[in-house]
C-alpha cells in the first residue's frame, strides 16, 4: 500500500504554500517538510486607505436639515481581496485534490483567512480536512514548520 500523501497548508490573506508528509505518523521535529512544487501563491493587498478613493458620501437625515451623516461603505475593498485570494487557494487546492496529488488535507491559516478558506473549499476537499490550526505561520521558516504539526497522526 502507497503511503498515504498529505498536503499542509500555510496560508494568510496574501500568501499560501503547501507541503508534502507522507506517511501515517507524527512529523517529526526539525524535520524540514518537503515543498510541493509549483504550489507558491502570493498577492500584494495594498492598505485600506489607498483603495477608497473618495470620502464616503453624506446625507441630511432630519427634517430640518440640521443633522449630516456619513454613508458607511457597502463593503470593504481589503476584506474583499483577502476573500478573493481565499478563494484561488482554494480552487488551486480543489484542482490538487481532482488530480489525486494528496489524500489528506491539513490546513494552517490566520483565523480569518482559515474561516475565508472554510467558505470557498468545495465540499469533496472539507472532506478530506483531517486537521485545522487557527494560527499564521507564513513566515515560519520551513525548517521550524514540523515543530508547529508534531502532535497530528495523520492517520487515515
Amino acid at each position: 500500500m502507497a503511503d498515504q500523501r498529505t498536503w499542509i497548508l500555510i496560508a494568510d490573506a496574501a500568501s499560501a504554500r503547501c507541503y508534502l508528509h507522507l506517511g501515517t505518523g507524527p512529523v517529526k521535529s526539525g524535520r524540514l517538510l518537503d515543498a510541493v512544487e509549483d504550489f507558491a501563491l502570493d498577492t500584494e493587498l495594498p492598505p485600506s486607505r489607498e483603495l477608497d478613493s473618495d470620502r464616503p458620501g453624506r446625507n441630511t437625515a432630519s427634517a430640518g436639515g440640521i443633522a449630516r451623516h456619513a454613508f458607511e461603505p457597502t463593503s470593504d475593498a481589503h476584506r474583499e481581496m483577502k476573500r478573493d485570494f481565499a478563494r484561488t487557494v482554494a480552487d488551486r487546492v480543489a484542482h490538487a485534490f481532482d488530480a489525486h496529488a494528496f489524500d489528506k488535507l491539513v490546513i494552517a491559516a490566520a483565523p480569518k483567512t482559515l474561516g475565508d478558506l472554510r467558505t470557498a473549499l468545495p465540499a469533496r476537499v472539507r472532506a478530506v480536512v483531517s486537521a485545522e490550526i487557527a494560527k499564521d505561520l507564513v513566515k515560519i521558516p520551513a525548517i521550524e514548520l514540523a515543530d508547529h504539526f508534531q502532535e497530528l497522526r495523520f492517520i487515515g
